[in-house]
């Protein structure tokens, strides 16, 4: 039954509206619970105010959540599993986890899964689940945290031993589409454990609930149960249907809150959310004898021997009218068989040949990751702010807390997430990265999620970015433009009228940094923690130890980097409409203002042939805060050229170009000489905040295993400040930095990650690309010790490609078989059930590559897949 449909197909459909691929997909969250948007406390404390233990019994404002989850791209019904080894005291219907309360380093899940696959389209995906026999050590993996110091490391589930002997069910969901409405589901359970085991598999759907808000016009859906069918009705979906095999009985309730067991008061319903639960666990009458409900699941008990393996086929259709008996048989097959031969085919095409297997793998893996990262996202802020009229009132004093200024914000989109669990909200930066990954398998999605938070009700009306719903008014670092300009040449280097929408917005936002976060108008620029956690001496969005100003290197870095890249996207622009002219060379301007005042503003420290945080105080004394950290180095990324072509077709920046170097000559240190360079050994200029002198001497630190170079990447802080602290003395106060390779045992912004030494994505990322952007420029002719100390040289391609085999083999087998993402942890590394399939954590150990942080922040460290495609010419 192949069909003619492949996924370049469907990407095609999708992209011009011929056939809504898109429209179903991996879009549930895994965690609504403690997170902001659900909130409604007075003073901020998501995690308290909506934590696991009421997720099962309350029904949630703005999203659902679930395990191995598809939903409609406006969520209003939702397909999920749920599980039950007989021993746990609930069902497990999602992921349980701990946030930094609870005695991690920062939100973290306490459960293992992994995403296997996905096509762009979701044709095709796999999810893969490992569930515990025994019963589920909730309470000892809170306590046992609890009491853990941040000096500690965190107590994961495998160290509880409920593993051991392999007691455990092997649960993989797969999914493929018929049609854009027609998704097959197989459900494959596998007893891993030594005897014969009951595994409870519930596959269960519901509609979101938008009826009980007091909202006018929204009326409740309706569900009916038959044993092995759901059927359901809404009135803007029509009807869905989930069919199963066997005749499994089908329990029914009602997705509204159990206000009796949380509160002690009456509810809505008589059957409410955790019915199904109760009934299960407890033998209650929870469900709906009638059968009715707006939420059901059909109960399978599978009771399989040692080893044994059992699929479960089911079909879940969308339809004008309710469907006749559904095909769950040769036609099933036929589906699952061809889209995924077609998923194969179509990262066979991708996938560079060159990769090897390994490499081909996880990148294909690394996709999975940011396909299956897509979620659904509700969130209207003055909704959030005023509360619902079926509702009491939110307390008076969050109209004056968390985002009471972005009143114009509603989001109501599928959006790209760092991680499902860990982060399950949007966040600027890590979004563009992972658009420049995503552009690789579906750029049309790439180039609608960089436009999306640009729209007038994302953006502020004063240009800024939002940045994370826990504070949309952070400053997240500007890299929109330079993903934008990534994706539009993965794409092809065609879609102008993509460059175009995004520059116009870009600008408000640019023009944003520059009044808001220059508070000196002398071109260095400030903006707080600008995404590096705990990266210096002290927290940078808060208020300094003392009267002043710090000037920072990182977010002077950043705006010159925005600049450079304003100016090639305004450059590619004027090359079609020479109205962009003028603002190529505005940009060219701004850029040398701000490499120029570097050094002005005492950025630059030329002893030590590095960029350093500045503190500048009230009387105009400088001082410098000297710890050698990724600040410094992000300079580098501030870097493009301009050739003869460009210049001889754009006469304007040419001349331009001139008069700066002849008659503002401050500014030539940053605009290089002309030399013939490239692929076609055309003459260009180098635009760059460091020269060819200050380049050498920050590669010399830069490359050094004792300060940045690791065997998995380059640090974020040098390691010399492991023997030598930074420490600065303010108000009476020390303030110190000293080398941490792992998780960050200082509370600043929250201890929620650490810069102060792990190998993080993107910034090696950026650093790499910015390396292949100077070896473009000097070719052959400039070469540096590499590493620091070997009396070797190499290169700067050389040294690029080097650094990128070390990221990509953080998630490698090395030589003794063993992944350095695993550390440690002898189960992953080398058990035949857990050692291929591959996490992508959020950062890195700085000495051995041990994964840290967020288990599945796909997003910005799926750039991995960028490295694997640039090291192989694709």
């Amino acid at each position: 039954m192949r069909t003619d449909v492949s996924e370049r197909v469907r990407l095609a459909q999708a992209d011009s509206g011929e056939q809504p691929w898109r429209a179903w997909g991996p879009y549930l969250a895994e965690r609504a619970w403690g997170t902001v948007r659900e909130d409604y406390s007075e003073h901020g404390t998501a995690w308290d105010y909506f934590p696991h233990d009421h997720a099962r019994s309350r029904a949630y404002r703005w999203n659902e959540d679930g395990m191995a989850g598809l939903c409609d791209d406006r969520q209003t019904f939702c397909f999920a599993l749920a599980l039950w080894n007989g021993k746990d005291p609930i069902l497990k219907e999602r992921m349980f986890g701990l946030g930094g309360d609870g005695g991690n380093h920062g939100e973290d899940a306490k459960e293992y899964w992994w995403y296997q696959d996905s096509t762009p389209t979701h044709s095709w995906m796999r999810w893969r689940y490992h569930y515990p026999q025994d019963e589920f050590p909730y309470d000892q993996l809170v306590a046992v945290n609890g009491r853990r110091s941040r000096n500690e490391g965190e107590y994961e589930l495998v160290d509880t031993g409920i593993f051991d002997e392999d007691r455990f069910w092997a649960v993989t969901v797969d999914y493929a589409k018929a049609s854009p409405a027609d998704t097959c589901i197989a459900i494959t359970v596998s007893n891993r454990g030594p005897e014969p085991a009951t595994l409870h598999v519930l596959p269960t759907l519901w509609f979101r609930n938008t009826w009980s808000w007091g909202l006018p016009n929204r009326v409740a859906p309706a569900m009916k149960g038959w044993p092995g069918r759901l059927h359901g009705v809404h009135r803007s979906l029509g009807h869905i249907t989930l069919d199963g095999p066997d005749a499994a009985p089908a329990l029914m309730c009602d997705n509204e809150t159990n206000s009796q067991r949380l509160w002690g008061l009456p509810g809505r319903s008589s059957f409410p959310k955790d019915g199904i639960n109760d009934h299960v666990i407890h033998d209650m009458p929870t469900v709906n004898p009638g059968a009715v409900g707006t939420k059901g699941a059909l109960h399978y008990r599978l009771t399989l021997g040692p080893g044994e393996e059992r699929t479960l086929r089911l079909r879940l259709t969308q339809s004008d009218q309710p469907l006749a008996e559904p095909d769950l048989g040769d036609g099933w097959s036929a589906v699952m068989r061809d889209r995924r031969a077609e998923a194969d085919e179509f990262f066979a095409e991708v996938i560079p040949a060159a990769a090897s297997a390994e490499e081909a793998s996880v990148a294909r893996q690394a996709v999975a990751g940011l396909m299956w990262g897509k979620q659904f996202y509700h969130f209207d802020v003055k909704r959030w702010l005023v509360g619902d009229p079926g509702n009491s009132p939110p307390p008076p004093g969050r109209r004056y807390g968390r985002n009471n200024g972005w009143w114009h914000m509603n989001s109501f989109d599928v959006i790209s997430m760092p991680d499902p669990w860990e982060y399950p909200w949007y966040a600027a930066w890590d979004l563009a990265f992972h658009c420049v990954s995503i552009a690789r398998v579906d750029p049309g999605f790439a180039k609608s999620q960089l436009l999306l938070l640009l729209r007038e009700w994302y953006m502020h009306p004063n240009g800024q970015i939002p940045a994370y719903e826990w504070a949309f008014g952070d400053v997240n670092p500007p890299v929109h433009a330079w993903a934008a300009l990534r994706v539009f040449e993965i794409d092809g280097s065609r879609d102008y009228d993509f460059l175009s929408r995004i520059m116009h917005k870009l600008l408000l936002n640019f023009t944003w940094w520059v009044n808001r976060k220059d508070v000196g108008g002398n071109n260095v620029f400030e903006g707080g923690f600008l995404g590096l956690d705990n990266v210096g001496p002290f927290d940078r969005s808060a208020a300094l130890p003392v009267a002043g100003v710090l000037e920072q290197s990182d977010g002077t870095g950043w705006m010159a980097m925005y600049a450079l890249n304003l100016l090639d996207m305004a450059i590619l622009l004027a090359l079609h409409d020479r109205a962009y002219e003028d603002m190529a060379t505005k940009f060219f301007e701004h850029f040398t203002y701000i490499a120029e005042a570097a050094y002005r503003q005492g950025l630059w420290d030329d002893e030590d042939s590095f960029f350093y945080d500045v503190l500048r105080l009230p009387d105009g004394n400088r001082v410098p805060l000297k710890a050698r950290s990724i600040v410094g180095l992000l300079p580098l990324a501030a870097t493009t050229r301009l050739t003869s072509e460009t210049l001889n077709r754009l006469p304007e920046i040419n001349s331009r170009v001139r008069w700066m170097l002849h008659h503002q000559g401050e500014f030539g240190d940053v605009i290089s000489a002309r030399r013939l360079g490239g692929a076609d050994r055309r003459q260009q200029r180098l635009l760059s905040m460091v020269g060819q002198d200050q380049l050498l001497r920050i590669l010399a630190r830069l490359l050094d295993p004792e300060e940045f170079l690791s065997p998995y990447g380059l640090r974020t802080l040098s390691r010399a400040h492991l023997e030598k602290p930074f420490t600065v003395s303010l108000a009476g106060s020390d303030f110190t930095v000293g080398y941490e390779p792992a998780e960050s045992t200082s509370g600043l912004f929250g201890g929620n990650s650490n810069w102060r030494g792990p190998v993080w994505m993107p910034v090696n990322f950026l650093l790499v690309q910015a390396l292949r952007e100077f070896a473009e420029f000097y070719g052959e002719d400039l070469k540096a010790e590499y590493p620091t100390g070997s009396q070797r040289k190499a290169g700067l391609t050389e040294i690029a490609d080097d650094l990128s085999r070390r990221l990509i083999g953080l998630f490698l087998p090395d030589a003794d078989g063993r992944r350095p993402i695993y550390g440690a942890t002898e189960l992953f590394q080398t058990h035949p059930d857990w050692k291929d399939l591959v996490a992508f954590p959020e950062y890195f150990h700085g000495d051995n590559g041990a994964g840290l942080g967020a288990w599945h922040q796909t997003g910005w460290t799926a750039l991995v897949i960028d490295l694997i495609f640039d090291l192989h010419g694709r």
